[in-house]
């Protein structure tokens, strides 16, 4: 590929695979201009996604793809402790698969 034709400011772009239970499984369709890291946790905090099975960054410019899904997870529990919240309902399953027992034991209020 021409290196020239892939612009070089291109964002780095998060997209939610969800679940939606007996219709499959499949990538959230979004904005280019919604699909930065911290929309997306918005989004999956404020209930935008059903079921989100996982995340994944890519950055076409600089040719990389990884699964942050545990990031993502673990940022959701970190603030969901900041607020002395519980993880919302929609995302427990989520946070219980990719941040681990390491950071539940911090959400238990102090009396």
């Amino acid at each position: 590929m021409d290196p020239s034709l892939v612009p070089s400011d291109e964002p780095t772009v998060y997209l939610v695979a969800d679940d939606f239970g007996r219709a499959g499984r499949a990538w959230r369709e979004t904005d280019l201009e919604t699909s930065d890291l911290e929309t997306v946790i918005q989004d999956l905090m404020s209930g935008e996604y059903r079921r989100p099975i996982r995340v994944i960054a890519f950055n076409t410019a600089e040719r990389w793809s990884e699964d942050v899904s545990e990031d993502v997870a673990r940022e959701i529990q970190h603030r969901c402790n900041l607020q002395l919240s519980n993880v919302p309902s929609h995302l427990q399953e989520f946070v219980d698969r990719y941040a681990g027992q390491d950071l539940r034991q911090f959400s238990l209020r102090l009396v």
